[in-house]
């Protein structure tokens, strides 16, 4: 099945409003209907949590990822995932050719062929002893006025979600939607990836008491460590309160940095996340700190030498 991965979210939020200027601040555009996007047209759209449109939200958790609406390659994927999921669930067909069921933990999906553009940007280069990537007379930093705005998100890169039955949940993925597993973390959940890409993870899934159930976090895929670093920068300076990072993972290797949203959940920007094909070994490890990244830097106020020191206090703390 030539699934490629997100391309939507729908989410049911209390403040509309809030959330589209969090977005907006966030680096997404807004092209109208409550729809935001990357620059390969993969989004987010927003809705009141009682707008009649939106799917039902039968948990009690107050973040309400209503569905995740999955890009596939061709027609072709969508007739073959139809076939597949009938065996044992209803499976709708919308006005728009999409389709829409649900998964084992009560999620809503949609799958739809995809709206992704390829965009054609370059990525972060970098010079090194033995290979000078970005050549000579190239800076690496912005020479510019400092007054630049911050770089905008490219794609939708994944989604994860807590679940009450992470071993059930992957089953799911991994037998009827043909998901790869690219590792896991031993009690918490696993990293899966569709067969239509080579991205390490679209989604993890993290076991939590059914209580919990719904969307942890939810991000997008930046041109490369310096687009997180300028863009988490950005919207910190905003007034948003960063909860974890910057940093880079362990597994996946991706650049990160999360933020606490009015969505509920957490958002997060990333860059630079490892490619695997099927040869690919997963790694099974325990779930503790020292896996979940391979270092962690925390963001300050900026300073510049001569001026008083910066600020000890983290932001947001």
């Amino acid at each position: 099945m030539k699934i490629l991965g997100p391309d939507t979210l729908v989410f049911g939020v209390d403040d509309v409003d809030q959330c589209t200027q969090f977005l907006i601040d966030y680096g997404l555009a807004a092209t109208g209907d409550g729809r935001f996007e990357a620059m390969d047209g993969t989004g987010v759209v927003v809705r009141a949590k009682d707008d009649p449109s939106l799917p039902a939200w039968p948990f009690p958790t107050t973040n309400q990822l209503r569905k995740t609406i999955y890009g596939v390659a061709d027609q072709a994927t969508l007739d073959e995932i139809a076939s597949e999921l009938r065996k044992d669930r209803e499976v709708r067909e919308l006005a728009d050719g999409s389709l829409e069921s649900i998964d084992d933990m009560g999620f809503v999906l949609g799958f739809q062929v995809t709206v992704r553009r390829e965009p054609v940007l370059l990525a972060e280069q970098v010079n090194a002893p033995g290979d000078a990537r970005r050549g000579v007379n190239v800076t690496g930093a912005r020479s510019g006025s400092g007054s630049e705005e911050p770089p905008r998100p490219r794609s939708l890169s994944h989604v994860v979600y807590f679940v009450p039955d992470a071993e059930k949940a992957e089953a799911f993925y991994v037998e009827r939607l043909k998901f790869r597993l690219s590792d896991k973390f031993i009690g918490m959940g696993p990293f899966l990836r569709p067969a239509g890409t080579l991205d390490h993870h679209t989604l993890f899934l993290i076991q939590t008491p059914p209580v919990m159930r719904g969307c942890e976090h939810f991000t997008f895929h930046l041109g490369g460590p310096t687009e997180v670093m300028r863009a988490g920068s950005a919207f910190a300076a905003k007034g948003y309160e960063s909860y974890w990072g910057p940093g880079r993972h362990r597994f996946g290797s991706n650049w990160f940095w999360y933020f606490n949203s009015p969505f509920g959940c957490h958002i997060e920007y990333d860059a630079d996340m490892d490619l695997h094909d099927d040869s690919w070994v997963p790694r099974i490890a325990p779930a503790h700190a020292d896996l979940a990244q391979e270092f962690l830097l925390q963001w300050r106020e900026k300073w510049a030498p001569g001026g008083p020191p910066p600020s000890s206090k983290p932001h947001g703390a």
